[in-house]
């Protein structure tokens, strides 16, 4: 879970204390007991009010002394200058004990930690991507679907700058995407195995963690935990080119995260492995997911994403076309109606324009109907189809999903 902010005091008066200003922000790990502190405006004689402040300040350094923010010193300097002001305007701050539970207020309005706006590419007449805008959320896990050559990996090479974009801006907790700040923040999993085949599981991990610029004793830890991440551990002597295709997948993401970065891009990172590999990626992508880490994941299968993914976006030839929880998709797309799937045969040009006019998508010899109460609308479909002579070979009946979602505003299979 993430921390939560703590505001463990309120003050009165205009003027803001800048030691309380950075308490009030601070994030206290796991939570936990701080002094809670109180204003109030209630009259007090001058001894008890300089007791009082005595007693307070004693306890506010213990715990801004706790949370790295106060200075050496700073006591002194704080008592000194507020025994300065006049006392109508003293803060009345009073220090309860500390065993008082921590109060949590509401997180403030979460920033992205990485924000993309308009993000523009051509490769000589072809549009690749046409003002691509997409926010990815701290701890987040956001699916990127298309059919090929929409722009997904386009995209995803932009934030790595192994594209340069025409236009618009990609930045990762405000810096931008091409700094040396930003690449230390993002690890990047290609499509494509990027190893050394004639070259050790472990040998391929010392590279690749050189290239990252780790010290040794940085990569050695961070070699021991990839090689349990991926489940290596047993095979890191062995050649890459004697692997098989499952562990060459989970070996080049451990390549590509052995520097353990906030945010990571996933480029279709289950292509060509069998079930048991694949539901190994799937638990090292919740281990991931599970410390916190921002991801976009790209990938050709709908399961893939309603299991993994917290919010999808679907992009079409370069442009964002829909963006949303997989429910908030599917309500958008077809409310509390379901998907009627008729598959026909021998149609001709004028069934198919009859099967338009009736609001079906057909494609591929199947007709989709959407049906808002398919006890009545499925026989009046039937009877329809068969006043024109057009022969029924299957048909489904189904709630619509996230397919369905894509089908209907692509018109076409995700692996097209």
């Amino acid at each position: 879970m993430p921390p939560k902010w703590g505001y463990n005091f309120w003050l009165n008066g205009s003027a803001g204390n800048p030691w309380l200003t950075s308490l009030d922000r601070r994030i206290i790990p796991g939570g936990g007991a701080l002094p809670r502190f109180v204003s109030s405006n209630i009259a007090e004689r001058p001894d008890q009010a300089a007791e009082r402040d005595s007693r307070a300040s004693r306890v506010l350094g213990r715990a801004l002394s706790y949370s790295g923010l106060r200075p050496e010193g700073a006591e002194t300097k704080q008592r000194s200058d507020r025994n300065k002001e006049p006392d109508a305007h003293r803060r009345r701050i009073i220090a309860v004990h500390s065993d008082v539970p921590f109060v949590t207020m509401p997180a403030p309005a979460p920033h992205p930690v990485l924000a993309a706006a308009g993000v523009t590419k051509r490769f000589g007449s072809n549009q690749a991507l046409a003002g691509v805008t997409l926010n990815l959320q701290a701890g987040e896990c956001l699916g990127l679907l298309g059919p090929n050559g929409a722009g997904k990996s386009t995209f995803v090479r932009t934030i790595v700058r192994r594209v340069i974009p025409d236009a618009g801006t990609v930045t990762m907790l405000g810096h931008d995407a091409g700094s040396p700040s930003a690449r230390a923040l993002i690890g990047y999993v290609p499509q494509e195995i990027a190893l050394y085949p004639l070259m050790s599981v472990r040998e391929n991990l010392l590279v690749f963690g050189r290239y990252q610029k780790l010290t040794p004793g940085e990569l050695n830890a961070a070699i021991v935990w990839a090689l349990e991440w991926a489940a290596l551990h047993d095979r890191k002597e062995e050649r890459v080119k004697a692997l098989s295709g499952g562990m060459k997948r989970r070996l080049n993401m451990a390549a590509g995260l052995l520097h353990r970065p906030r945010i990571v891009l996933l480029d279709e990172p289950t292509v060509g492995v069998d079930p048991q590999s694949r539901e190994r990626i799937y638990a090292m992508i919740t281990g991931l997911r599970d410390e916190g880490v921002s991801l976009i994941y790209t990938t050709h299968y709908m399961e893939e994403a309603e299991r993994l993914c917290d919010r999808i976006a679907i992009i079409d030839h370069g442009r964002i076309i829909a963006e949303g929880t997989r429910n908030q998709l599917v309500q958008a797309s077809f409310g509390t109606e379901a998907d009627l799937a008729v598959t026909l045969s021998d149609v001709s040009a004028d069934a198919a324009a009859w099967l338009a006019a009736r609001g079906a998508r057909f494609a591929d010899g199947v007709a989709r109907f959407r049906v808002a109460n398919p006890a009545s609308d499925v026989a009046e479909v039937l009877a329809a189809l068969r006043d024109r002579n057009l022969a029924v070979q299957d048909l489904s009946l189904r709630q619509p999903n996230l397919e369905s979602v894509f089908l209907h505003l692509t018109g076409r299979e995700l692996r097209e």
